[in-house]
């Protein structure tokens, strides 16, 4: 079954672009022009990846992004001007996957959603090594569908989280530094920095943890890392 890709950019010349080059890869394509079109159109639409730009009229890309995380957890990657810093890490902390900085290359933006939906849709693995329901004590991930689950109750994970949070379950207790984090989750071709670990470490706490400020989960080694460890 084809992709589908929603692209949201008011430069209609871009959108033309990134859906001609998408199509050719054989995705399904839909565009929008504005915030408050493609909030509903991610209503109406489950999409394997949402290509958002950060300037839109109506309603911006970091309010849509928010909008969206109020009822899906699907990839959203964020186009962000040239340099600034402070738009990559706001898209994160409002639940954007990733980003890619304007003015970009077509080719890296399609290895970028490919790369991305072949994360989240998980490589084949064999059972006994990488088991599908991963259960530690009262959490539980359920990896084939991609829904978290603690003490009973489903919490709503972005990709990255789910991916994070499921790379640090299956390695309970070992330290992992924010650089091989990045590296691991992300990809070693992935152009961001540590900030981006930690921004996605501090989103998660907010949604499993009772008390943020002192984890249950996902705890901090000083000066070393992220791990997992449930008493």
């Amino acid at each position: 079954m084809a992709k589908k890709v929603l692209v949201v950019d008011d430069e209609k010349l871009i959108v033309k672009g990134i859906r001609f080059s998408l199509e050719q890869d054989g995705m399904e394509v839909d565009c929008a022009y504005d915030g408050e079109e493609a909030l509903n159109m991610a209503k109406e639409t489950s999409y394997d990846m949402i290509l958002l730009d950060v300037m839109l009229p109506k309603m911006d890309g970091f309010e849509v992004c928010q909008a969206i995380r109020e009822f899906s957890n699907m990839p959203i990657v964020m186009l962000t001007a040239k340099g600034d810093d402070m738009d990559k890490i706001l898209g994160l902390e409002y639940g954007a996957d990733d980003y890619i900085t304007k003015p970009f290359n077509i080719l890296e933006v399609k290895a970028r959603i490919k790369a991305i939906m072949r994360r989240t849709s998980g490589p084949a693995t064999k059972a006994q090594e990488n088991p599908s329901v991963i259960e530690k004590k009262d959490l539980k991930l359920d990896v084939d569908s991609r829904r978290l689950f603690i003490l009973g109750k489903e919490i709503n994970l972005t990709a990255k989280e789910f991916d994070l949070l499921e790379h640090l379950v299956r390695n309970e207790n070992k330290v992992y530094s924010r650089e091989t984090l990045l590296e691991t989750v992300w990809g070693a071709d992935y152009p961001g920095d540590a900030r981006t670990v930690d921004v996605h470490v501090r989103r998660l706490r907010e949604k499993i943890e009772a008390n943020p400020s002192e984890p249950k989960y996902v705890h901090t080694k000083w000066g070393v890392g992220y791990y997992y460890y449930q008493k």
